[in-house]
């Protein structure tokens, strides 16, 4: 009986051992970097292949921001000395072209509009005594030298009133002496910048470049990006990019480019670019981040399933599926990576198809023949 018990557990571990054995994946090794299954062989069926596409484009990415466009902006400046009075816009406010923005009492304009005033009237006397001589003259009684003063003297006067008045039509006030400067719009827009308040005293010298206002067409922006120097050869006046913020969401914009800087900056190797955004989305604000695109033709290469790549050691490597069960270990030189495909400048053919699904369990059958 215990001799029976003996062989039955013998049989059993034999059993064991066998089904073990029928488990284990069959399978060679050549070159240490090729795996190959019989035919038939279970283990095909976890591996999975695809083919490669070669790589007709690419996408150039440039980091930027908004900027006010130069064309629709403009900066307003106090010409004369003065004490704000009255404010008549605010930021954000939307005003015309020619609308106020604030009120100064200015003394400087009043000596300019006294001096309009003053050189009127010596027009107007100037007018009456010259035809005065020039009656005289006609009679007989005034000499030549008379009439040629009472017309340079006219002449003179009238130089004079339309000097001040020109000078007056720049401020907007022609018509009284009151000391009042309106600050006006030159154009139609948003204030987005302001930089006085009421009461506060203005001195032409010591505002600097600072603007008490900043009014531009929001509508309309520029966009300024820093281009690498090896890319500058691939952006030109006229190309359209496609911009992204993080206030458009998944959303894009298009732009154009209108001009390339001719100097590159020393610190970061880059080249400024500015462009105008096509069309308007009140999404976008000045002094954004942004992101543009751009699709050119790929010098080379075949774009491969990001998860196709793995790393071992310093070296890349993909599997390519050779047929008929072979599956080779293949280095290779990656390129860019985008949109879940990674570029393969080195290492592969166009006809070659490469493992998604399997390639840790090639990497480990050749790590157990090693």
């Amino acid at each position: 009986m215990k001799a029976l018990t003996l062989v039955l557990v013998t049989l059993a571990l034999a059993a064991c051992g066998q089904k073990e054995t029928e488990r284990e994946p069959q399978f060679t090794v050549e070159q240490h970097s090729i795996v190959i299954f019989p035919p038939g062989s279970p283990q095909t069926a976890t591996i999975a292949s695809v083919p490669i596409e070669p790589r007709r484009d690419m996408t150039l990415r440039f980091n930027g921001r908004l900027v006010w466009n130069e064309d629709r902006t403009v900066r307003v400046f106090a010409p004369f000395a003065g004490r704000v009075t009255s404010m008549a816009a605010r930021p954000g406010d939307r005003v015309k072209a020619g609308q106020a923005l604030a009120v100064l009492a200015a003394p400087e304009l009043g000596q300019a509009q006294a001096e309009a005033r003053r050189a009127e009237q010596d027009f107007q006397l100037a007018e009456k005594n010259l035809a005065r001589v020039q009656e005289l003259f006609k009679a007989g009684v005034a000499p030549a030298k008379d009439l040629h003063a009472s017309q340079a003297d006219a002449a003179r006067t009238q130089a004079e009133r339309e000097r001040t008045l020109a000078r007056l039509r720049l401020y907007g006030k022609t018509d009284a002496v009151d000391q009042t400067l309106q600050l006006r719009s030159p154009i139609a827009g948003v204030v987005v910048e302001r930089n006085l308040n009421p009461g506060q005293e203005i001195r032409p010298d010591s505002q600097g470049d600072k603007p008490l206002f900043v009014v531009s067409d929001p509508a309309q922006l520029w966009f300024m990006l820093d281009v690498a120097e090896k890319d500058v050869g691939l952006v030109k006046p006229g190309t359209e990019l496609s911009l992204a913020t993080t206030s458009l969401g998944d959303d894009r914009v298009k732009g154009r480019i209108m001009h390339v800087a001719e100097v590159v900056d020393p610190q970061t190797r880059s080249v400024k670019v500015r462009g105008a955004v096509a069309g308007t989305d009140e999404r976008l604000k000045a002094e954004m981040y942004l992101v543009a695109r751009l699709r050119v033709p790929a010098p080379g290469g075949y774009l491969v399933p990001a998860r196709a790549v793995y790393l071992r050691g310093e070296q890349y490597y993909v599997f390519v599926d050779e047929g008929n069960g072979r599956y080779a270990r293949r280095a290779i030189e990656p390129g860019p990576l985008a949109d879940g495909y990674q570029v393969v400048l080195m290492g592969l053919g166009a006809t070659d198809k490469v493992v998604v699904d399997g390639s840790l369990l090639l990497e480990r059958l050749l790590a157990s023949k090693d």
